[in-house]
């Protein structure tokens, strides 16, 4: 799930509704759905491969772990932070779509190509605003990262839409060519891997373009993904 939110910050540097910001928190309601899914699939995967039915079972049993978690999640972030993104609204949406895809038609294709529907959007949605001259991952993520400029959050706004894009190429390419388990291995662990290299490979420019230490930080362990 992509669901980076920073809560406003007023003069004294705390966020407006009062509530405490907690990294932990935050990684849980990015990871956690995901995490849950890959937990139930294990738990119930059959232990011979060639088992077809077993393994549709498993997979079902995870998706709908994952649907659960992903509307668990929404409303943490919902208390935590008093609202809930636009980004974390249409992933959700996305996540039920496609996970009721696969539970109703027991198709495990589903929920693999679900991936490649969320960085397709958001990579269209920020490619759009950058023709139209707005940084839309600033209004996607509705966060407000001390001191970053315009040019700031057009160019992250630029480099996130082309990362998009390779993701969801990425991910189509192994939908078609591994394994569900295969598939899940690297969604769960080499997709995150890539999200966090690529965000530290952001700092430079945008500690150029005014973001604070703090700002910074933030955006390092709560980087925006799927």
């Amino acid at each position: 799930m992509m669901t980076t939110e920073i809560a406003p910050k007023p003069q004294d540097g705390k966020p407006q509704d009062g509530k405490p910001k907690s990294s932990w928190v935050n990684l849980l309601v990015d990871f956690g759905p995901l995490l849950v899914f890959f937990l139930v699939y294990r738990h119930f995967a059959p232990a011979n491969d060639g088992d077809m039915l077993g393994t549709m079972g498993a997979v079902t049993k995870a998706t709908v772990g994952f649907m659960i978690a992903t509307v668990v999640a929404l409303i943490v972030s919902k208390l935590r932070l008093g609202h809930v993104s636009p980004m974390l609204w249409l992933t959700t949406i996305l996540v039920l779509g496609f996970g009721a895809l696969t539970v109703i038609l027991h198709d495990p294709f589903w929920i693999k190509i679900k991936p490649t529907a969320v960085y397709l959007l958001f990579s269209v949605v920020l490619f759009v605003g950058l023709w139209r001259g707005q940084p839309m991952l600033k209004f996607l993520l509705q966060s407000a990262f001390e001191g970053l400029d315009e040019q700031g959050w057009m160019k992250l706004s630029r480099n996130w839409a082309w990362f998009f894009l390779v993701l969801a190429v990425l991910n189509t390419v192994l939908v078609y060519t591994v394994s569900f388990e295969t598939w899940l291995q690297a969604k769960l662990w080499g997709f995150t891997v890539l999200s966090f290299l690529f965000t530290f490979s952001q700092l430079p420019m945008v500690l150029r373009h005014g973001m604070g230490d703090s700002a910074a930080t933030e955006l390092t362990e709560n980087p925006p993904h799927d």
